[in-house]
């Protein structure tokens, strides 16, 4: 390893996917920073970049691609377009819960379901009759913890007339989302997709396009440039609102194709190899262990490790190796550490530092 070069596997931002400078140093050549956002140019590399997350991840016709600041402005958009007074919401973790934090915020009456940190959910409830929209987070990346997407889709089937929205943040580009059984996901771009952070994506059926409107026609605040009626407006025209970060747009485009060329099924494929090769060393390791003791929601791409004598040790030899893992999250930044396993995350290098714990 070269000497002062680091392999990051902090879940986000995370370790840039290999050929992001190349695409960097790309772009400055080709003045990419420096174009309009109402240029023909502009609108080439919106489309592209469209195109390509559409084919990634299956994302069917009826759809519609919008490019935001974050992930955290996604959670607000929905609430704010989506959500007249009733949000449910399933808390298992910091960022779970932020979406709900949102709702209040945001003056609605959100409801929700809590799980102890780093446990699964009882799935067999009523959803409230009153609810407009039903929150998951896919992946907790504060704990380790997946919710299953049948789970998800089988709470979608006994409430077809409410929206579903999923955060799939830390675990896409791996999980595998039926488009038909929710209404809409988000994510930011600087974990799965190794990027720079700064860009978000938002995607949404037409069902909450509809939602949004009735909500305007009715009086209530959707939000001022970012609602979804305005987005939607720019991107039938291939473009954005406001001047976008045009930038991490390119790159997730280019990264976008590199994912394309290799194949998603490969991709999950390998993530899931290289989480079982994790698990296992863990499982057997005389003094650290996953914190999700359930195998069955134990997250594939970011993975919860308990360190009875502290996070710090460990973080601290393996940062001087080359190696930079992340601490535990919140109340358990001391107690845990938490290792990213990403698409440009690679087996061998995983490895050397399972040698180095």
């Amino acid at each position: 390893m070269e000497k002062n070069k680091k392999i990051f596997f902090t879940p986000g931002p995370t370790q840039l996917y290999p050929n992001v400078a190349k695409h960097i140093k790309d772009a400055l050549s080709n003045n990419i920073c420096s174009i309009s956002h109402r240029s023909r140019e502009f609108e080439v590399i919106f489309s592209e970049t469209t195109e390509s997350l559409k084919r990634l991840l299956n994302i069917p016709n009826g759809f519609h691609v919008f490019f935001l600041s974050s992930a955290t402005e996604a959670m607000e958009r929905i609430i704010e377009n989506c959500v007249a007074e009733h949000s449910f919401h399933f808390i298992g973790g910091s960022f779970s819960e932020r979406f709900y934090i949102i709702a209040k915020q945001l003056m609605k009456s959100p409801e929700k379901l809590e799980a102890e940190f780093g446990k699964g959910f009882e799935f067999d409830l009523e959803i409230p009759g009153k609810t407009e929209l039903i929150c998951f987070t896919q992946n907790e990346t504060s704990s380790g913890v997946a919710v299953d997407m049948e789970d998800i889709y089988a709470i979608k089937k006994k409430n077809p007339e409410k929206l579903v929205a999923v955060d799939i943040v830390s675990s896409v580009p791996y999980v595998n989302i039926e488009y038909s059984l929710v209404d809409c996901t988000f994510f930011s771009v600087q974990k799965g997709f190794g990027l720079p952070a700064g860009l978000g994506v938002l995607i949404v059926n037409d069902r909450c396009i509809e939602k949004s409107k009735l909500l305007s026609n009715k009086g209530y605040n959707i939000g001022s440039y970012h609602s979804l009626l305005s987005l939607l407006s720019k991107a039938e025209k291939r473009q954005t609102v406001e001047t976008p970060n045009i930038l991490d747009m390119y790159l997730l485009r280019e990264i976008s194709k590199e994912l394309n060329n290799i194949g998603i099924e490969k991709i999950r494929e390998e993530t899931e190899e290289k989480a079982n090769m994790i698990y296992d060393f863990f499982d057997r390791h005389e003094l650290y262990s996953p914190f999700v003791q359930d195998k069955g929601i134990r997250s594939k791409t970011t993975i919860a490790i308990k360190t009875p004598n502290g996070s710090g040790e460990v973080i601290n030899r393996l940062s001087e190796k080359g190696f930079v893992v992340g601490s535990g999250y919140g109340v358990h930044k001391n107690e845990q550490i938490r290792i990213a396993n990403f698409p440009m995350h690679r087996a061998g290098d995983i490895k050397k530092m399972l040698r180095l714990i």
